[in-house]
């Protein structure tokens, strides 16, 4: 086992600026390399408590901000405009910080794209649905509207 401090929150295993313990394969092979997480250290702590206070700083400030925020976004439809084919395959994938923008710029509000987690790969138009974890008790689904950019 592993004593790792994330740096990013991740799904199922903790928010940024948690201490977990995780196997040895999983540290090495995937979280470090992928920059969610750094090796836990004596000397980590005073990073720790910077990620802490990063991670309040980004949160949303009440728990009633975060409801009305959810509220705001179950009930407004994003549109992304993305370059697509003919057949409507998409040229890549919609990634999270795609959405984070198309939700800033249709004015719905501000979202860090690390706060929004896409179920699964988005590579045609049509509908498509995104979950915003917006706190980590408070939890938006969210529709997509993929159309092709002219």
């Amino acid at each position: 086992m592993s004593k790792l401090i994330l740096t990013h929150e991740v799904s199922g295993l903790g928010s940024a600026g948690d201490v977990v313990d995780v196997k040895n394969g999983y540290a090495r092979n995937y979280l470090i390399p992928q920059g969610f997480a750094v090796a836990w250290s004596k000397g980590g702590e005073k990073q720790v408590e910077s990620i802490r206070a990063a991670r309040t700083a980004r949160e949303l400030a009440t728990i009633e901000e975060a409801q009305d925020l959810k509220m705001k976004l179950e009930n407004a439809t994003i549109t992304l405009s993305v370059k697509a084919g003919k057949d409507g395959r998409l040229f890549g994938s919609v990634r999270p910080g795609d959405v984070a923008d198309a939700v800033q710029a249709q004015g719905v509000g501000s979202l860090d794209k690390r706060k929004v987690e896409i179920t699964s790969t988005i590579k045609v138009v049509g509908q498509h649905e995104a979950t915003l974890r917006l706190r980590e008790d408070v939890v938006a689904t969210i529709v997509l509207n993929v159309v092709s950019a002219k």
